[in-house]
């Protein structure tokens, strides 16, 4: 990567992705736990509901050596490792952001009703991803103060980025989220041309953390907490991107 590019945000989310997943058991309290020690300023998890109607943390849909799907079990029969979304809020410091893919959509009401109870500042560090951004639309108009993430992907797109990102824009969408490999200088200066979030995904190595924040993305996603906090330190130890002269 060469030109260092500006990000949206004064510092870039470092996201643990399903808390510190390189270090302990993934989407568990304590990988949840080991993340804020290691200094990750983001969260990332799936959510799922239950039976009986919890918000619970977890990758699949399904649990047990005969796959039993989550939607048909009641939390107490679920790992008593794993956590709920209103969980995950009361064990992290208050400053750091969330991110949470919608597995199901049939959990989108029970976390806007859950979002209700909090406080807009508290609100404005949840970021809810999902793979159709016309569903994330619908949404929108729920909740002014959550951030809506399009979890996609550039064949997804099938009028072109450009486009896209206009979409995102007229529909109150904060942002997009595309794999690590998709990124360039050129794709996240389209969509902070039209004041979009561009979060990348996937980012395990240094060298690619390194080139995503040259790049100018707001957030990554990294299953290695200690790497991409080493990372971003470097990155802010280089100051801010240059302004342009042309």
């Amino acid at each position: 990567m060469g030109m260092r590019l500006p990000s949206k945000r004064e510092k870039p989310i470092a996201f643990a992705h399903r808390g510190a997943r390189a270090h302990a058991p993934e989407n568990t309290a304590e990988a949840f736990d080991l993340a804020v020690k290691l200094g990750a300023t983001g969260i990332e998890s799936d959510v799922w509901l239950t039976a009986d109607g919890e918000l619970i943390l977890t990758h699949d849909g399904t649990v047990g050596l005969r796959r039993r799907k989550i939607a048909t079990m009641g939390r107490e029969e679920l790992p008593d490792t794993w956590i709920t979304l209103p969980e995950l809020f009361e064990r992290i410091p208050a400053d750091l952001d969330v991110s949470i893919d919608i597995k199901t959509d049939a959990a989108m009401d029970p976390i806007l009703e859950w979002v209700a109870t909090l406080d807009p500042l508290t609100r404005g560090r949840l970021y809810l991803c999902h793979h159709d951004w016309e569903r994330l639309a619908m949404w929108r108009s729920a909740d002014p103060h959550i951030r809506l993430i399009d979890s996609t992907s550039l064949k997804s797109m099938a009028d072109g980025p450009e486009r896209r990102a206009f979409q995102l824009s007229e529909a109150g969408i904060d942002g997009v989220n595309l794999h690590h490999h998709e990124w360039t200088g050129g794709m996240a200066t389209l969509f902070h041309r039209f004041d979009r979030l561009c979060f990348g995904w996937d980012a395990q190595h240094a060298r690619i953390q390194r080139d995503l924040f040259r790049m100018g993305l707001d957030g990554i996603y990294s299953d290695h907490v200690d790497l991409m906090m080493e990372t971003l330190q470097t990155h802010l130890d280089e100051g801010p991107a240059p302004t342009p002269t042309v």
